[in-house]
């Protein structure tokens, strides 16, 4: 058994290193965004319960994250839990999950990663729709990396693209009613500085990958992606 797992780790490897010449021969995009998909079905295919998908899938995340930088990606976004999962999963599962998260964030609090690679954590969704301890952690490790302007780290949490839009309408509204906006001088660029990723470098991605190899956009980054 130990020597077929070796093999295989082996042959992982030498994937992973070709995967990365491979990469290296072009232009490294500059923002990749995921969205985390498939966990659910991978547990199933294994008869597991899909916290164990999950578990899976938030280790394969470092690992992603490792390679993404160490090529040189300025910006990653990870879509995390869609406003739609927070109605559409089980109570139990969203319990499992938030378990995950909050045991993942205090990785990143207690580990100097973030820091050695001067990354900028950012949380983009609605925080009111999470529980009070993973907002708290949040905040801290926002707080912590504020300084930071070297990369990125988007988290979408209780994310949903329509709702960052209509949020970005809302401020342009005050932003114009307050005399702080002439509207005359709204167009494109303008308003890409009220969405939730305004304030970064690289607000558009490169390249969306979807880690289930399906073929859907599922309500993510819908402005920002439009060319990527």
């Amino acid at each position: 058994m130990w020597r077929t797992a070796a093999k295989l780790l082996g042959a992982y490897k030498l994937y992973e290193y070709l995967l990365e010449s491979e990469v290296r021969r072009g232009p490294i995009p500059a923002h990749i965004a995921f969205i985390l998909d498939g966990n659910r079905r991978w547990a199933r295919e294994r008869g597991l319960p899909p916290t164990a998908g999950h578990r899976w899938g938030a280790r394969r995340v470092e690992d992603v994250l490792k390679w993404c930088y160490d090529l040189g990606v300025k910006t990653v976004t990870l879509y995390v839990l869609s406003t739609e999962n927070l109605t559409r999963r089980s109570r139990e599962e969203l319990e499992n999950i938030f378990e995950i998260l909050s045991e993942k964030l205090d990785e990143l609090l207690s580990s100097d990663e973030l820091d050695r690679r001067r990354v900028r954590v950012k949380v983009i969704g609605d925080r009111s729709l999470l529980p009070p301890h993973i907002v708290s952690k949040i905040e801290r490790l926002e707080e912590r990396t504020r300084g930071y302007e070297e990369r990125f780290l988007n988290l979408a949490l209780a994310y949903g693209g329509r709702r960052e839009i209509v949020d970005a309408v809302r401020r342009v509204i005050h932003d114009v009613l307050s005399g702080e906006l002439n509207p005359e001088s709204l167009d494109e660029r303008v308003f890409e500085k009220y969405l939730y990723t305004g304030d970064q470098p690289y607000p558009e991605p490169d390249v969306v990958i979807r880690t289930s190899g399906e073929m859907r956009i599922s309500n993510f980054l819908l402005w920002q992606i439009a060319y990527s």
